[in-house]
C-alpha cells in the first residue's frame, strides 16, 4: 500500500492543487485525497491523462536538453512542482554542472520537499514564488544575483498557464519575463487546449473551481497572443506528442506545448 505522507502546517488537503494532482498521475505520493479525487475523475472519462503526464514530463526535459545544448546555463522553472527525476537540474548539469537552475513554485509542500530533495547540491535555488508577480520575481532574481538577465535564460513554464485566468492576464506576466530576457534566451510551455474532450474540459474544470487547480483551457489562437515578440520554433504550438516523436497516441486532454526564442 502506497504510503501519503501528512500535510505539512499551513496547507490545506481539502481542497485540489495543480501540482499534487500531477505528482499523482506520475505515481508519486506527495498528494491528498481531494488531489486524488480530481485526478481519478480524470482519468475516468481520459484514462490517457496518466500516460500524458509522462509526456509533459518528457517534453520538459527536451526542453531543458534543447536550452543547454544551445550554450544556456541558466534556467528558470516557473511553477516547478513537487521534483521528479530527472529533474530540471540533472538535465542541465549534464552539459554544465555549473548550469544555475532557480526553481520556483508558490505551494509550501512543493517547497519543502524541493528543499529537502536539493539541499546541498550545487548550483539550484528553489524559493516560494508567484508567477503572477512577475515583478516581484525578477526582482528578487536580481537581487539575490541568482538570474543574470543580461545573459541568455530558459524559462520554463510547463504546466502553469492553464491555471492563470484571463482576469490574471497571462500575456501580461509573459510580456514582463519577455521583456528582461536577453537575446538567444528561450521560453517552453503548455497549455491545456480548449480542443480536448468536451467532458473532459467540463469535469476538470467544475471539479477544480475555486481552488487553486482551477484551469482555463485554450484555444492555439488565443495562446498564440501570449508569445508576442518571440520566434516561436518549429513545429509551433502543437500537441506535446508531435514534440517527442512521430508515433505517440492522442490523447483525450489535448496538451499544447511549444518553444519560443528571443531572437539573436
Amino acid at each position: 500500500m502506497t504510503a501519503y505522507r501528512q500535510a505539512p502546517e499551513g496547507v490545506d488537503p481539502s481542497k485540489p492543487n495543480a501540482a499534487r494532482i500531477y505528482d499523482y498521475l506520475l505515481g508519486g505520493k506527495d498528494n491528498y485525497e481531494a488531489d486524488r479525487f480530481v485526478a481519478q475523475r480524470m482519468l475516468a472519462v481520459a484514462p490517457d491523462t496518466r500516460m500524458l503526464a509522462w509526456f509533459s514530463r518528457q517534453f520538459l526535459i527536451h526542453a531543458v536538453a534543447t536550452a543547454a545544448e544551445a550554450g544556456v546555463r541558466q534556467f528558470l522553472d516557473l511553477g516547478a512542482g513537487i521534483p521528479t527525476s530527472p529533474a530540471v537540474h540533472e538535465v542541465a548539469h549534464k552539459t554544465d554542472p555549473a548550469a544555475r537552475v532557480v526553481s520556483i513554485d508558490y505551494d509550501p509542500v512543493v517547497y519543502a520537499h524541493a528543499n529537502a530533495m536539493l539541499v546541498g547540491t550545487p548550483n539550484v535555488t528553489s524559493l516560494i514564488g508567484d508567477v503572477r508577480d512577475p515583478v516581484d520575481l525578477i526582482h528578487r532574481m536580481r537581487t539575490d544575483r541568482l538570474i543574470d538577465f543580461d545573459q541568455p535564460v530558459a524559462v520554463l513554464c510547463v504546466g502553469v498557464l492553464h491555471y492563470i485566468m484571463d482576469n490574471e492576464y497571462p500575456e501580461r506576466i509573459i510580456a514582463r519575463f519577455r521583456d528582461v530576457m536577453a537575446p538567444g534566451s528561450s521560453l517552453a510551455f503548455t497549455h491545456g487546449s480548449s480542443d480536448s474532450v468536451e467532458v473532459f474540459i467540463n469535469r476538470s474544470v467544475n471539479d477544480t473551481l475555486g481552488s487553486t487547480a482551477q484551469v482555463q483551457y485554450r484555444s492555439v489562437a488565443e495562446i498564440a497572443t501570449m508569445f508576442e515578440g518571440f520566434d516561436i520554433v518549429e513545429p509551433g504550438i502543437v500537441p506535446i506528442q508531435q514534440w517527442l516523436g512521430d508515433d505517440l497516441p492522442d490523447t483525450g486532454l489535448i496538451l499544447l506545448g511549444g518553444i519560443c526564442r528571443i531572437p539573436d
